[in-house]
């Protein structure tokens, strides 16, 4: 198995006690990604992570930090210019959100082989990179 990208709404699921199933896969698939070492994240998600655990979930301020010191035992991905110029180049090339685009540059830059998301189509490559959606069912 080749490094891993977790986009933000998998670490949202591992942290919202309102759908029990998904925070108990989340939390495994995390763990699992921490103790092999396969994890990747970058800056852009863990900001995302912060607002909606902040705005969202209604989560105080210091939970958030913890969460946040966790992730770093990730690598993360720092995000460059050159990276979001990739970007700007994927969102036409792949016709997605230019923040998924930012997502898709930030796991090509880490070199990694999966993107964990709900946020694209499963089964479909960018970049090389394949899509897999952790909480589909089948």
């Amino acid at each position: 198995m080749g490094r891993v990208f977790i986009d933000t709404n998998v670490i949202v699921y591992a942290n919202d006690k309102r759908d029990r199933e998904k925070q108990k896969s989340a939390v495994s698939l995390l763990s699992g990604l921490m103790d092999n070492g396969l994890g990747v994240v970058s800056t852009q998600v863990l900001q995302e992570y912060a607002v909606t655990a902040l705005t969202k979930l209604h989560q105080k301020p210091d939970a958030v930090l913890r969460i946040l010191s966790f992730l770093e035992y990730f690598e993360v991905v720092k995000q460059t210019p050159a990276m979001i110029r990739r970007a700007v180049e994927l969102k036409s090339l792949y016709s997605v959100n230019f923040w998924d685009a930012c997502i898709i540059s930030s796991a090509e830059s880490a070199g990694c082989s999966t993107l964990l998301t709900e946020d694209l189509n499963p089964g479909q490559f960018y970049s090389g990179i394949e899509v897999r959606n952790p909480f589909a069912q089948g």
